[in-house]
């Protein structure tokens, strides 16, 4: 490499830069074999049950040895499928996935072999924004395998990861736009060192400055959307079971659905890895051990520095971790209209004006909008607001909600073929072969009831 290609990575030798690719693509592969195994012993204590405990010390080499079952299975395609795009798709899917983690902070300055170097492989400008983009090409990969395949289920799967990309990638954009005004960089670098100050709430007590906590709202919008991202419970609705077999999947086996599944774990791990950089102090240790750090002197500053960085890291996305299977052992998948009516009508539009408020707030301090008479006026405003939203006059037809707006039922006898496919009856409804025995008075359970019924 001339120095020219190497300028994108710092200041960092070419053999540097050749053990930090090598070192993510480890990273990551082992990461994923123990988020597999991570995932099954949790949901099996949320069911009351063990979970993987045959192959290796506590189950450990279960996912190890699922992985090399799936690599090992005879890969097929269907014979009306996409060649080329069919087998392209994981591999865009997946290589996006790794791409991902080029710009991600894991630590600070540390040494190898004598060479002190930063645990990033490079650190762009706009090192979030390509993290995005590169999320969006991983989705495509979804949408190709959909659309090469022979399966109508498949199709279905790939036009509803289309639209679900469409909805939760805005919202997810939105939030970060907060980030980006706080720290004044783009630079997933810079944002991880604007986290590391503390904020002084009162005297004697300090907080992180983790924009977590300072930019809730826009914290609670990104994690509902890297859950929609990543196609997870309760939003898995590109490939449930009930209604598209396996989506986009269905018509995948071996090795290539082998990549398809790797890269759905490591996206897991990657959108978790920014929330840890962007709202979570990415690699420095969490409160309340940072200020005691600072109470007690630099002879524990090492636990805050080098090699510590990664481990504060892993602590902070294995607790997201966990709520992505938190909420898959406890959460039922929504209705698709209850999906999409979450992005575009709740996330999109509380993000819009949670942005207009910081963008206010910003403004007003730096002219001095904020003193005591101006904020006393702005909260009597409010709270009158409030109260007149509240104490407004509605009417019964205003308050009844439309699950309670039940259709009108016709009652009596009801063909359950009447639209072509069978429906279960309404209450107050009966099915043809019950009508002649209730309305006689008798037993449908009754055998004299059946033999009459049959003569």
């Amino acid at each position: 490499m001339t120095g020219m290609e190497l300028a994108v990575f710092g200041e960092d030798v070419w053999w540097i830069v050749l053990i930090k690719i090598l070192g993510l693509v480890v990273f990551l592969l082992t990461f994923t074999i123990f988020n597999v195994w991570f995932e099954r012993r949790v949901v099996g204590k949320m069911q009351q049950r063990k979970g993987p405990i045959m192959n290796g010390p506590l189950g450990l080499a279960q996912a190890l040895a699922d992985g090399t079952k799936a690599l090992l299975k005879e890969d097929f395609r269907p014979t009306g499928a996409d060649k080329v795009i069919f087998s392209l798709a994981p591999i865009l899917t997946g290589t996006a996935a790794f791409t991902a983690w080029s710009v991600m902070p894991l630590g600070g300055k540390v040494t190898i072999f004598g060479e002190t170097t930063n645990l990033q492989l490079t650190d762009l400008p706009m090192g979030v924004l390509f993290i995005l983009s590169v999320a969006s090409v991983g989705i495509y990969g979804i949408v190709l395998a959909g659309w090469s395949s022979t399966s109508e289920y498949s199709l279905v799967g790939a036009i509803r990861s289309t639209a679900q990309m469409i909805s939760y990638e805005i919202a997810m954009g939105l939030s970060l736009v907060a980030v980006f005004m706080y720290a004044g960089s783009m630079s997933t670098a810079d944002i991880v060192g604007a986290q590391a100050a503390t904020w002084n709430v009162f005297p004697g007590a300090q907080f992180p400055s983790w924009y977590g906590i300072l930019l809730l709202p826009s914290f609670i919008i990104y994690l509902i959307s890297m859950v929609a991202e990543t196609n997870r419970a309760p939003f898995d609705l590109v490939e449930c079971e009930q209604e598209l077999v396996s989506g986009y999947l269905t018509d995948y086996s071996g090795f290539r659905y082998a990549i398809f599944f790797l890269a759905e774990y490591i996206n897991m791990a990657t959108v978790s890895g920014v929330a840890t950089t962007l709202f979570l102090g990415g690699y420095h240790a969490p409160w309340p051990i940072t200020p005691w750090l600072t109470a007690h002197g630099p002879g524990w500053a090492w636990l805050d520095e080098g090699w510590m960085g990664p481990v504060w890291f892993l602590a902070k996305v294995m607790i997201l971790m966990f709520v992505f299977v938190w909420l898959r052992g406890s959460l039922p998948r929504l209705r698709y209209d209850q999906f999409m009516h979450l992005g575009w009508k709740v996330l999109i539009p509380v993000s819009l004006l949670w942005i207009l408020v910081l963008a206010a707030a910003q403004v007003g301090g730096n002219l001095d909008w904020f003193s005591p008479k101006v904020l006393l006026i702005a909260a009597g405003v409010a709270g009158a607001f409030l109260v007149v939203i509240f104490m407004w006059p509605t009417t019964p037809e205003a308050v009844r909600s439309e699950v309670s707006r039940m259709p009108t039922v016709e009652e009596g006898v009801f063909d359950p073929f009447a639209d072509g496919y069978p429906v279960p009856p309404m209450p107050g409804q009966v099915l043809p072969e019950f009508a002649e025995v209730l309305v006689g008075g008798g037993d449908p359970d009754d055998p004299a009831d059946d033999d009459e019924k049959e003569a």
